[in-house]
């Protein structure tokens, strides 16, 4: 009995040993449906469209989705048709927000140093931080403004500088926000002296940052037109068919249907595929 008691306890041993050589991953903190949710208030948090949700938008593409698929219908007698064009529509309304976002964020990407180096020179001239960034509702960029009009607002209502810089993140939904943001709250708490020399070296690597991805970009540019073009044309085409009625009756065989199916597959595929791979590394939103 006693030997087996031990035996026991050296297996659960050498078990535990040979466990701890493969650590588990640490569980995620969202799922990969909330994490999409996330991003996509924050693009439209970016994309500047005040009262909109993530929900909402969501069910803004329904709606869309709905009232294409029914015209369509109505237009054609031909459901395949009709729902190949009722898909690319619920997609817009996405589609839209993102590219609002991605034009913002290429605008902001170049007036964020300006940001930087006006709070600098606001706190070497011996305003407090909060100060400093009221003043960028009058002098700060064109661009953003409005968003610090509000923390002014909201700063001067609550006195409370902490909340008012989280409402102001919720409000810019930008990387580069959220650290100058935290910088700020760092040493607005600890009283940090060397706030001065991170802001200019933040401004800096901004600078050289904004100007490597403007040349990316440039040359990125042609790869995400010709996507655009090779995925359009083929329903350009469909679309040009649609108005011969002699064309939508071949649509109407479970042959045609295959034949959109397959092609809104391969179209869908192909595109996904050329933006990914043509893609730049965008800055995640880690400071939350």
């Amino acid at each position: 009995m006693s030997g087996a008691f031990w035996g026991l306890t050296l297996g659960i041993g050498l078990a535990c040993v040979w466990w701890s050589f493969w650590p588990r991953e640490p569980r995620r903190r969202h799922s990969a449906a909330r994490a999409w949710m996330l991003r996509l208030s924050d693009e439209i948090a970016l994309a500047g469209v005040r009262g909109l949700t993530g929900p909402g938008l969501l069910a803004f593409c329904v709606a869309t989705f709905l009232i294409v698929l029914l015209i369509g219908y109505a237009l054609t007698s031909v459901v395949a048709i009709a729902l190949a064009f009722a898909a690319m529509s619920a997609w817009a309304p996405i589609g839209w927000v993102r590219s609002r976002a991605r034009q913002r964020r290429t605008a902001l990407r170049e007036v964020w140093p300006d940001v930087v180096d006006h709070v600098s020179s606001a706190v070497r001239a011996g305003l407090a931080l909060p100060e400093a960034l009221v003043q960028l509702a009058d002098r700060g960029p064109e661009e953003l403004r409005e968003p610090f009009a509000a923390f002014a607002v909201d700063y001067r209502a609550t006195g409370r500088f902490p909340d008012s810089l989280d409402r102001l993140k919720d409000l810019l939904s930008d990387p580069v926000a959220d650290r100058l943001i935290e910088a700020l709250r760092i040493a607005r708490h600890v009283g940090g002296s060397d706030l001065g020399r991170v802001l200019r070296t933040l401004s800096a690597f901004l600078r050289e940052d904004a100007h490597s991805r403007a040349e990316m970009e440039a040359r990125q540019s042609w790869t995400v037109n010709a996507a655009r073009l090779a995925m359009a044309a083929p329903w350009v085409v469909l679309l040009l068919m649609a108005t011969r009625s002699t064309a939508l009756v071949a649509y109407s065989e479970p042959t045609g249907i295959g034949v959109l199916a397959l092609g809104g597959a391969m179209s869908g595929l192909a595109y996904w595929a050329m933006v990914r791979i043509g893609q730049l590394p965008q800055d995640e939103r880690v400071l939350r």
